[in-house]
């Protein structure tokens, strides 16, 4: 089947609404899918002043992807590994629980970064030297493990979120929820879901990839598109990720702060005769910054995508009446995709330890170098 041409509204709305070449010189010029990144500076250089600013925007980032995607995935697969080495040694100062947090975590960004950029993206932007990848047949099984390994990372986000919220809200409960064990359970549990409830893109799309930057990837199955229970299933896997999350972390965040407002004024009162700062506060402030950072991170590089991805479900069924252009999708996925890389800096900003660990394995193999020299 071929998606492309067969989806809803284009009978009086062509595809090329998300793939603009829009203005009167349509006529003239051939839009093609199958641009490379010559293609794309010389339709700049010849038309720029004639697009929109919309337009102008989004072939900009054509040109950003041609180097951002391979820049990121050179940058983001060491560093994730990096931190999944250093976390898993244990000698961060982070308890057993958020080290198993922060280690799944990594984990499950890296492999977005295999599944997502590497294996998707990247063939999409150099679509001139992967013709091949239109031939191999596992695109369905693609499908099911980009979405189930973004799930983990998403929902792992959720977890960890709402663990730092009993831990410092819920001290009856802390002793027996923020353990390693309960972590291991709970973030077993989400990998278990998160596998299940993507099943359904294997029977839902083809083995055929689509070589387009929209929300999918992949040929549709015949007369999948327009079913009510494959509306329902996008619907419910767009709500789950990433709305939910987004709701979740906003409250379990509010939730926090409040608490810790009304616990830090007791606090003051408490320790007001005493010189020095209070320990236990000060583990607090240093948890809290981490998880706000973690979860700004999160909210604000996948809003967007979010966003447009509603929007788009919307537009699919006959909404008409608000538009996005394509640009927003790109600049989606580019945030997106960052997400998955943010993490390291994050805890090398905050984190005394892990930074010290980080500039250590930065300088082995210098050091390495150097000794062998000396001898």
């Amino acid at each position: 089947m071929d998606w492309y041409s067969n989806a809803p509204g284009s009978e009086h709305r062509s595809l090329e609404r998300f793939i603009k070449c829009s203005g009167p010189w349509n006529k003239k010029i051939e839009c093609s899918t199958n641009r490379d990144l010559s293609w794309i500076v010389q339709f700049l250089s010849l038309f720029y002043n004639r697009i929109s600013v919309a337009s102008q925007i989004q072939y900009v980032l054509y040109i950003v992807q041609y180097f951002y995607d391979p820049i990121l995935a050179i940058v983001g697969v060491p560093l994730n590994f990096v931190t999944i080495l250093i976390l898993s040694r244990g000698k961060c100062d982070l308890s057993k629980c958020v080290t198993l947090y922060l280690v799944a975590m990594a984990v499950a960004d890296l492999l977005v970064i295999i599944f997502d950029l590497i294996f998707r993206h990247i063939p999409i932007v150099y679509r001139e030297h992967f013709h091949f990848w239109i031939s191999v047949p596992v695109c369905n099984i693609h499908a099911v493990l980009l979405c189930a390994a973004t799930d983990c990372s998403v929902w792992f986000t959720v977890s960890f979120t709402f663990d730092r919220l009993v831990a410092i809200c819920c001290q009856k409960l802390k002793s027996k929820y923020c353990t390693e064990r309960t972590a291991a359970v709970i973030l077993g549990i989400v990998t278990a879901l998160s596998c299940m409830k993507n099943i359904f893109w294997y029977f839902m799309l083809s083995g055929n990839y689509f070589q387009v930057n929209l929300p999918w990837f992949c040929n549709i199955r015949e007369n999948v598109y327009k079913s009510m229970f494959w509306v329902t299933i996008e619907f419910l896997h767009h709500i789950l990720t990433p709305c939910c999350p987004f709701i979740l972390i906003l409250l379990f965040n509010i939730i926090t702060v409040r608490n810790i407002l009304l616990t830090s004024r007791a606090h003051r009162k408490l320790h007001a005769s005493r010189s020095g700062r209070d320990p236990e506060m000060e583990n607090w402030r240093k948890s809290i910054i981490l998880l706000f950072i973690l979860s700004a991170n999160f909210i604000i590089l996948w809003s967007t995508l979010m966003v447009f991805s509603i929007w788009y479900r919307m537009f699919s069924l006959g909404y008409y009446s608000i538009s996005l252009h394509v640009f927003v999708l790109e600049l989606g996925f580019l945030l997106q995709l960052l997400s998955c890389c943010t993490n390291t800096g994050i805890y090398a900003v905050t984190q005394t330890k892990f930074r010290k660990n980080l500039v250590n394995v930065i300088k082995f193999p210098f050091t390495a170098i150097i000794k062998l020299i000396v001898r």
